[in-house]
């Protein structure tokens, strides 16, 4: 039987904990970021930074052997024991923090990262995270593309301000998700246009599941529409966020035995599709699936929609006369 690693709860663990069971401990603090000697390559002055509110670190001195320069505990992990696999890496990590496979890890609250308690960034500022049902626009925006309920406890609605060049402050809202770098990637729709943008720092979107099949959506609405399509689906999910991250979706690819490909079916979805197969000739191109349209979420909004009774425009006329004396 084929064992599961709850990769959520591995990425609750502090970084700086991981460290200290590898021997490796910060050499000064600078506000909330540790900064360490790197670990993963040689080097006399500490360029290592763990940013301990977000659970995020980066290495400011260059290169290593694995090309990964940052990102989560995970990410971490693969850098360090470069080339192990995304699986083996979570397996080590469980193992050097004692974390049974089928339980959370026991972490004191206090000392547990928030995901939505980001480091301010500036020129943003995020005000209130919600869940789904506050904002009629939000909800009408996911109406619309045809995954509310797919959306239920896998999108929030984010309340942000942006501070543009004339020091004014203004405040948005919109659908959001958290990449692995815990920074919110957006969508809405304003008037005519589909809005997209990130608060922080880009990255993929990983979602644990059977670690033996892993699948893969270029946007994250096709993947909710996919979920829609197969509710039942077990597989460990990566989404894109941006087909420019597909190589940080490379990295994480190694170790499964069964890969599907949902690209969209442009240019930059088979450029895509041919750069990933050139490292794991065994994916499989799933796209034909949704061989007439761009993409899944396309394919999804073009059906036909089931008209509830109460919202068909002659629902009164068709009951009237049963209420006729």
């Amino acid at each position: 039987m084929s064992k599961f690693i709850n990769l959520d709860s591995l990425r609750e663990v502090p970084i700086p904990d991981l460290l200290a069971r590898l021997g490796h401990y910060p050499v000064f603090r600078s506000g909330n970021e540790l900064f360490y000697k790197s670990m993963l390559r040689e080097e006399n002055t500490p360029s290592l930074c763990v940013n301990q509110q977000g659970s995020v670190w980066f290495d400011h001195g260059g290169s290593n052997q694995s090309g990964i320069k940052g990102g989560t505990i995970i990410d971490l992990g693969l850098a360090y024991w470069h080339p192990a696999s995304f699986y083996e890496v979570a397996e080590k990590i469980s193992n050097l923090m004692a974390i049974p496979l089928s339980e959370k890890p026991r972490i004191d609250p206090i000392i547990r990262p928030v995901r939505q308690q980001l480091p301010k960034v500036p020129h943003y500022t995020i005000n209130e995270v919600k869940p789904l049902g506050s904002h009629p626009a939000i909800t009408r925006y996911l109406q619309n593309r045809g995954i509310w309920e797919q959306a239920q406890g896998r999108i929030k609605e984010v309340y942000y301000t942006i501070d543009d060049s004339s020091k004014q402050a203004r405040k948005f809202f919109s659908a959001g998700w958290q990449n692995d770098l815990g920074a919110w990637e957006l969508r809405n729709k304003i008037g005519d246009r589909d809005f997209k943008a990130c608060l922080g720092s880009k990255a993929i979107t990983h979602v644990s599941g059977d670690p033996d099949k892993l699948s893969l959506f270029e946007g994250y609405m096709d993947y909710l529409s996919w979920l829609r399509d197969d509710p039942g689906a077990t597989d460990t999910v990566i989404v894109l966020n941006s087909v420019n991250l597909l190589q940080m979706a490379i990295d994480r690819a190694s170790g499964y035995a069964q890969i599907n490909l949902f690209f969209d079916r442009d240019k930059a979805g088979q450029a895509a599709l041919d750069l990933f197969r050139q490292t794991f000739p065994h994916a499989a191109d799933r796209s034909e699936v949704y061989k007439e349209y761009k993409d899944y979420n396309e394919m999804l909004m073009a059906r036909p929609r089931t008209r509830l009774p109460w919202e068909d425009d002659h629902s009164f006329d068709k009951i009237k006369p049963s209420y006729q004396r």
